[in-house]
């Protein structure tokens, strides 16, 4: 089973999200990656959000949930943990940044578009199941009542 830890990563009401320009069938996304062979969840989505979107400033606030999926496109059973983080910067609108070594793999650097989806109403679908946690966290941000 391959270990994933992804980040809904907020400032204020607003969720950072971001796209694939070079590869746009990937949909929109949150930050997230592989969970290194003896590290813990907690750290990984912090390491993968930092490398991700290059913010620093990022503070975990709390685990949402625990899923576990089958991923047909990679024949694979994923185990996922969503965690709450936030960012404590002044951040820019809409910025690229590249992932230099993807943690699936494939060959690096991947250029990413990241940009804010307001809470609670503006927030795309997101691909492959990430906006699974959503929900509690609107819950836990007080912006929806469960």
């Amino acid at each position: 089973m391959i270990r994933k830890a992804y980040a809904y990563i907020t400032h204020g009401e607003r969720l950072l999200i971001f796209s694939h320009p070079d590869s746009p069938e990937a949909g929109i996304q949150v930050p997230g990656g592989t969970v290194g062979d003896g590290e813990m969840a907690d750290d990984a989505v912090l390491r993968e959000a930092t490398e991700e979107t290059g913010l620093t400033d990022l503070c975990l606030r709390a685990l949402l949930g625990e899923t576990e999926v089958w991923v047909p496109k990679l024949q694979q059973r994923h185990q996922r943990w969503f965690y709450h983080l936030e960012y404590a910067g002044i951040p820019p609108e809409r910025w690229y940044h590249a992932e230099v070594y993807p943690s699936d793999g494939s060959p690096g650097p991947i250029r990413l578009e990241f940009f804010w989806a307001p809470l609670p109403d503006g927030v795309p679908e997101l691909s492959g199941g990430l906006g699974r946690m959503l929900p509690e966290l609107l819950v836990l941000l007080g912006l929806n009542e469960g």
